[in-house]
């Protein structure tokens, strides 16, 4: 397995098909996650050259940073893809200082351990600095 950022090689069918299964996604079209994918800084983890995980972040890369389509191939859950995931976006140097924003439902846990906090129901935030 390996991360890469690198868009011109992302699968925009196989993210499609991927936040196709999520609760969020289900009815954007191809078209809409291709202009996603182009407008945001995205970070896929491969097996092999299957994309098995995905999130974009949104930024204006001076305040403030926006987790968001974080997905996982079902068959690869509970193997710490999306801890992968996070763990990457945690060590690029831009977003240090910025203020994180995510909305979830059901991964509080998850993001909890990366300095994000509960902010509402669905919204969480992450303070500028704090890791």
């Amino acid at each position: 397995m390996y991360i890469s950022m690198n868009k011109e090689k992302m699968d925009s069918k196989r993210i499609h098909a991927l936040l196709n299964q999520t609760y969020w996604a289900s009815d954007r079209t191809h078209s809409t996650v291709i202009k996603s994918i182009s407008t945001s800084e995205c970070v896929a983890v491969y097996n092999g050259g299957l994309i098995i995980g995905f999130a974009r972040i949104v930024t204006d890369y001076s305040t403030v940073f926006w987790i968001c389509d974080v997905v996982v191939d079902p068959e690869f859950r509970g193997q710490g893809i999306g801890k992968m995931i996070l763990n990457h976006i945690k060590t690029l140097e831009y977003y240090k200082d910025l203020k994180g924003i995510l909305a979830t439902k059901d991964a509080h846990g998850l993001y909890e351990q990366y300095g994000f906090q509960k902010e509402t129901e669905k919204f969480m935030t992450k303070s500028r600095g704090v890791e």
